[in-house]
Order: structure tokens, then sequence, then C-alpha cells
């Protein structure tokens, strides 16, 4: 009855719903799995009898070998041994099964051309199409796995077929998945080595002239789809060549080799950013590839590849835009906003990636290209578009503003360009006159708009080693980075900072903190100059921040660490911790840090006001304590002695050997962060004990929440993305009680840091204070039953540290 049903059981092919001829080939699969081949041995010829009699057949046969494959070799939902049976059985017909489904494409192929202009026959031609379709989709069932021989049969018969098919509109895409399944195969390079058949005239004419085509119509949804499946035959064709091409190799680099890359570079300057950045993993494996990265032809494309790269490097194309080509693309790729955020974000880090080989493989003309855009970007003029961008300053730029857009792409090309040309290039060959050059411009552009300078500044660090060939020029970058860390957008304005603000000053303090740790030696002859204009800094207790006060302490103990003398360092940190230890040390400090009741009241916690428009009482108080912590744990963090043994012998930082003949050093810093451990575990014990409900009783009504875990740790914990469009001109705390949360939350987890680094930076000494153990179940470990989990992960990430 099955089989009855199957030859004359359904409606015409263009009548019969899909889902009847589904299932009926889904009852044939099922009764094949149970079968075939020791009960039922013409099974293939009964199917092949069957799809002479007409279209409607033709189809359900293509149908039943699909889902069969699928059943057996994809999803594989037999029992292993019915599986291998099956299995083995249509390897051993697969010659005559490729040839029934290469003869039905053609057949069916061939009738539909010479049907499908003429109108009095249009439901043929779509009966054949149909039919031509469905052999598409069977043969991308077994294309996959199927012995490549079948593949290549007859002079690459199938892939001269489907070429030819990418050309047809309505066959094209099936085509294309074909073409691409056959292009991505791995396995033995000389089973392989056909592929390379579609680089010759004929398959690359077909397939240049189908991408044109499909992208000269406008954004039509069927036809972009397809051009991201020739985009991946491309990549897919790209990658074989690296595979296949290689010292050992008969393979030679294509004639077409030049036509390809121009093709393939049409695809990273399209304005779609998903076809942009399918190009990008292939267009690395050329630039890494031993033979064809010295080739003429890849050479000669590489300034084209990187001015592509510096379009695309340009965040444009939101959805919700309509100000650039890409936008309409976006809109069928991505759900919103964040979701294009997020991909842009991902494509340009491995982009940078791509541009570093590119630029290894041609530094001066990268170098000269980013030197060009960088001069361009000063010159002109910042725009910072409309007022309704996204920041409520239209005298300030957005992250949407067409001016920070670009600054920010040529940053990063400039940054990706210089860090690879110094690792390339010899030291004689370095354009050290042209770096100069370009960091004096930078040093003298003026801007008072936060999103700029933060650019400005990346771009002075990226620079910055052009310095070590002209140490003058030290006390200029120094003098744009300190004017930097107090920036303000007003001057002298009593309004909260802004999130813009705040990130170009910290901006300036990482940068002051990196130049001093990667180039210790070379500050070093400006160590006095450094340290007066900090100390002149930290004299004025309101004019930075207590993370920025501890960053700029934290380069200059870096640079102490230059001095390579145990003496002079420990007077000079003595010196520079004097003002916390008086601070810390106070009888004042040691009541509040040891009383829950009085450190309640200290910080403010005990007040019911909670606008954010009044002054706020405690405020200096919690900075003080901030500051304090900070400063202890940047001192501990960044202070060490000499690598090179000899140098720290010299220096007195070697007290004795272990009996195996390891040295033992001493820190100079342990005399200074010891004095102060007493009350840094008193305050540990404190803040544990904040938890304990009858504590969090005596908390005025806004603050019952300052322990609360911040919001933007939820949002980590969910996943949740970042709102995309951060109000630059929005203070960096909305209320008091985010301002609370944030204190609580980052002292806690900052004393942990630094018990956490003690023991590394002060070893022996550290372990060796008396009744350390005692101390610390007595301070770390008090009211754990209390304190959310959340909240112990410091203290955990500590403990997994601790030596055996």
């Amino acid at each position: 009855m099955i089989r009855e049903n199957a030859g004359q059981g359904t409606l015409d092919i263009l009548e019969e719903e899909n889902h009847i001829k589904d299932v009926l080939s889904r009852i044939v699969v099922e009764m094949i799995k149970r079968e075939w081949p020791q009960h039922w041995p013409d099974m293939l010829i009964e199917l092949d009898t069957l799809s002479k009699q007409g279209e409607t057949q033709t189809e359900l046969v293509m149908f039943i070998l699909l889902r069969l494959a699928e059943d057996v070799v994809t999803f594989q939902t037999l029992p292993p041994q019915r599986r291998r049976d099956i299995q083995q059985t249509l390897t051993q017909n697969m010659e005559r099964i490729f040839s029934f489904l290469l003869n039905t494409l053609q057949e069916n192929v061939n009738k539909y051309r010479q049907v499908k202009t003429d109108n009095s026959q249009e439901s043929k031609a779509q009966a054949n199409c149909r039919v031509g379709i469905a052999a598409l989709n069977t043969l991308a069932g077994y294309i996959d796995w199927v012995s490549m021989s079948h593949i290549t049969a007859e002079n690459c018969k199938l892939l001269e077929m489907l070429c030819l098919l990418l050309n047809e509109q309505e066959l094209q895409l099936g085509a294309a998945e074909c073409l691409l399944i056959a292009v991505s195969r791995k396995g033995k390079l000389e089973d392989r080595k056909p592929l390379m058949v579609l680089f010759g005239d004929v398959a690359m004419h077909y397939i240049l002239s189908a991408a044109q085509t499909a992208d000269g119509g406008g954004l039509v949804e069927k036809h972009y789809v397809f051009l991201k499946r020739l985009c991946q035959v491309l990549c897919a064709l790209g990658n074989q060549l690296c595979a296949l091409l290689g010292v050992d190799s008969d393979v030679e680099t294509p004639a077409n080799f030049g036509k390809y890359l121009e093709s393939f570079l049409a695809f990273t300057t399209h304005p779609s950013q998903f076809l942009r950045s399918s190009t990008q993993m292939t267009w690395g494996a050329l630039f890494r590839h031993e033979i064809l990265s010295r080739d003429p032809l890849l050479l000669a494309i590489i300034p084209k590849y990187l001015r592509a790269s510096m379009t695309n490097l340009v965040k444009m194309g939101f959805p919700s835009k309509t100000d650039s080509p890409s936008c309409e693309y976006s809109r069928f790729d991505f759900d919103s906003d964040e979701d294009f955020n997020a991909f842009f974000n991902s494509s340009r880090a491995q982009q940078g990636e791509v541009m570093r080989l590119a630029c290894r493989l041609d530094p001066k003309t990268s170098f000269q290209m980013a030197g060009e855009w960088l001069k361009y970007q000063l010159s002109i003029s910042v725009d910072p578009g409309s007022m309704n961008s996204g920041t409520g300053e239209g005298s300030l730029c957005s992250i949407f503003s067409s001016s920070f857009v670009q600054w920010e792409a040529m940053t990063f090309f400039l940054e990706s360009v210089i860090n690879q040309m110094f690792r390339t290039l010899d030291k004689d060959a370095l354009p050290v006159n042209d770096g100069i050059e370009l960091l004096q411009m930078v040093l003298n552009f003026d801007t008072k708009d936060p999103l700029i300078l933060s650019c400005v500044l990346t771009n002075v660090s990226a620079l910055f080693p052009f310095v070590t060939y002209r140490p003058e020029f030290l006390p200029q970058v120094f003098s744009k980075l300190f004017s930097s860390v107090t920036f303000e957008t007003v001057e002298e304005s009593k309004a909260p900072r802004t999130r813009a603000v705040r990130n170009v000053r910290r901006h300036a303090c990482s940068s002051i903190i990196k130049t001093c740790r990667d180039y210790p030696q070379l500050v070093l002859p400006n160590f006095d100059m450094l340290y007066n204009h900090v100390k002149q800094l930290l004299s004025n207790e309101l004019l930075l921040t207590q993370m920025e006060k501890c960053a700029l302490m934290e380069a200059l103990v870096l640079i102490s660490n230059q001095f390579k003398n145990y003496e002079r360092q420990k007077v000079f940190l003595e010196e520079l911790m004097a003002p916390v230890a008086s601070i810390w040390l106070s009888e004042d400090m040691h009541r509040v840090l040891s009383d829950v009741d009085a450190f309640i009241a200290y910080v403010g916690a005990d007040h019911k006001s909670c606008d954010p428009g009044l002054e706020d009482p405690c405020g200096l108080n919690r900075a003080r304590m901030s500051f304090c912590v900070y400063s202890i744990l940047g001192v501990v963090k960044r202070t060490c002695w000499p690598t090179d043994l000899e140098e720290a012998k010299a220096g007195g930082f070697v007290v004795g050997y272990t009996p195996n003949g390891n040295p033992i050093f001493r820190n100079p810093c342990t005399e200074q962060i010891l004095k102060l451990l007493d009350n840094l575990l008193a305050l540990i014990r404190t803040h544990n004990t904040l938890y304990a409900p009858e504590m969090l009783a005596k908390m005025a009504e806004p603050f019952t929440k300052a322990l609360d875990m911040l919001e933007a740790e939820k949002s980590a914990i969910l996943g949740l993305p970042q709102p995309l469009l951060e109000l630059n001109d929005s203070p960096v705390y909305k209320t008091v009680l985010e301002r609370m949360q944030r204190f609580f939350c980052t002292l806690y987890e900052n004393c942990f840091h630094i018990l956490g680094k003690a023991g590394p930076s002060m070893q022996q000494d550290f372990y060796t204070v008396e009744h350390l153990a005692t101390q610390l179940l007595s301070s770390a470990f008090v009211n754990l039953n209390n304190i959310p989990d959340y909240r112990l992960r410091p203290m955990l990430h500590i403990l997994s540290k601790v030596p055996r």
C-alpha cells in the first residue's frame, strides 16, 4: 500500500502539500532502516523505477535518499549495528547513487532551461525546478561524508555543474550550499588536490559573475543569503589553497590567484558587516602562509586591504540608524544595536590580528597610512553631531558622533600598526623622525572633548616607543598625561564629575603606570621631577579621586624599583607612605576600624538623607579610608626586588639562602606594610560583622541595601549586555546609595587583594608574623554564615592561591 501511495497516491508536484511528501518519505525510510539490504535488496532499483513515473515521484525519491542519509550518517538515530550495515551498503552503492543524483539534477536543469522562458509551460518549468532543488538538497546531505573520489569523478563534473548553476537564480542557493560543503572538506591532502580546479578560468568566471549579479540589484534577502554562501565558498577555497600549497607539495600558486584576491577583496569592502567579517580569517591564513605571504600578487594587495580596513574599523551600520549603507544589511543580520555592537567589537579584534599580520609583511606602507590618517584627524575640527545623538551637551561627542567613530577607528589602526612595526623592523630601519613628528603633533593637539581626548591619550601611548630613541621628549609626554589626570570639561567645576571625565582621568593614570612599568629605566632620570609633581597634586585633597592618587603613587613605586638599592627604596617608601600611616594609625581611625558602631557612623551609613543634591558630610571620611587601603594595595602590588640575582645581592635585597640554595629576598615595603596590618585586619573583621542582622538594623533606611550586590555585578552574572550608549554626561553615581554600595564593595575586595599580594610580596616576613593564623581566623573568617556567597568570591580567590 505504501509503495502504491508513493507511486500514485500523491497529487501533482506543485499541488501536493510538502508535509504529505515529507511524512511519506519518512515512512519509506523507516521501512528501509528495518528491511534494507537483507530483506529488500532491490530497494535502489525500485526507487529508480519510481523516479521514472514523473516529477512528483522523482522529488519523493530525493526526499527518501536525503532522510536516509540524515538518519544514518548525520543524526545516527539507529542502533549501532544497523547503522553500520546500512552505511556500508550505501558506501558500496555510492557510485550508483551519485550517478543517479547527478543525472537527475542535470536532466531536470536542462528541461527547466528549455521551458522557463515559455509562459505556456510555466508549471512544467516550476516542476523541473522543484526537482532540481530537491536534487541539490539531497546532494548536500551526501557531499559532506562520501569519498572525495565521487565529488571529483569525471574530471570534477559535479563541481563544474554546481558552478554553472550559480548563475541560475532559482537554483543558485542550493548550488552554493553544495559547493561550500565540497570546498570545506577535510581529509587527505592528496584527495583534495582536484578542488584546485575551482581556481580555473571557467569556475572563477561563474563564481565572480554570480557575485556581481547577486549584488547588483540592491538588497534582496534571497540574493543576500546567496552572497553570504558565495563569500564562504571563496573563504573555504582560500583555506584549501593554504593547506595544499606547501614546500613539499606539487601544487602551484594558481594562475588566477590575482583575480581571486581582487574578488575576495570585493567582499571585504562590501557594506555588509557580516561579509566583511567573514573574510578576515582567510586573509589571516593567506598573510601567515609561508609561500603565499611572499607572493608579489598578495604583497601588492596589502595596501588595498589596509585601505579597506580603515573603512571597516569605523563603527557604523547600527540597525537603528540610517547614516551608512551598512545599516540596511545590519537590519537583516542583527536584532538590536546591542547585538550589532557585540559582533562589531569581536570582529574588530579579529581584524586587528589580521592587520598586524599584513603590517608584518609591509610595515613601512602600513605606518605611512596610519600617519596620514592621524594627521588628517588632527587637522579637521571635531564634529559632535546633533544634540540628540546621545549626549546632553551639544558641544561634546557621543559614541555615535562621526568625529568620535573616525578617531576611534584611526586610533585602533595606528596602535595595531605601530606595535607590529616595532616587532618587525630592525632598529636602524625604524622611521624615528616620522614617529617623533607624529608624537609632537599629538602632544600639541588640544581638545576639551573627553571621548576625543581618550583617543589622543591612546595615540600618545602607541607612539611612545619612539621616545626611547629621543628621551628629551619624555617631559612633554608626562606633561600631556598629567594635564589629563586633572582634566575637567568645565574648569574648577563643583558639579559631580561625569563618566566621560572619569574615564579620561583613569585613562591618563593608566598610561602613566604603563609607561613607568614598561620603560622604568627610561623614566628613572626624571624621577625627581615626577615625584615633585605628584606631591603637588596629592597636597590638594579634593583635586584627585582616591584611585587617581594611588595610581600616581603606584607609578612612583614602579620607578623606585629601578633604584636597585634596598635602603634608598625603603626610605622613599617611608616618605611616600607617611601621609597614609598618619591617617591609618591615628587613634580615631583605630577606634573606627575596631568598633562596628563607630564605623557605621564614620562612613555615614546611619544618616537618613540620601539626596544626591545635598552635601555628603561623611564623603571625606570614606575617601580617606579608601585612600589608605588603595595606597597599601598599590605599594604591596608594585614594590619588588631586582630580578637579576647579582643586582639584588649588590643592592642589599638578599638576606640569606634556603637549605637547597635558593636566595631569600626582602622587600623594601615590608616594614611599612606590616605596621599597618593590624588595623587592616580590624577593618576586615568589622566589615564582616556588618552583615550580622543586628548590625544591618543599625543602618539608616536608604543604606540598608548598601551591602547588596551592585547592579553591574547582577548584569555580569546574568550575562546582560551593558547599555550601548553610556550617558557620558551623566554623573558616575546617581545617588548616595550607589556611592555607598561601591565604597563597601571596593573596600572589601581591596582588603582581600592586599592579603593575597602580601604573601608573594613579603614572603617569609609576612608568613612569620606572630600569631598570623589566629589573627586571620579572628578577622577574615568572622561571621561567614551571614556573608552572602557573592561577597566571599575575593576571599576564595586568594585561598586558592595560597602556597602549600
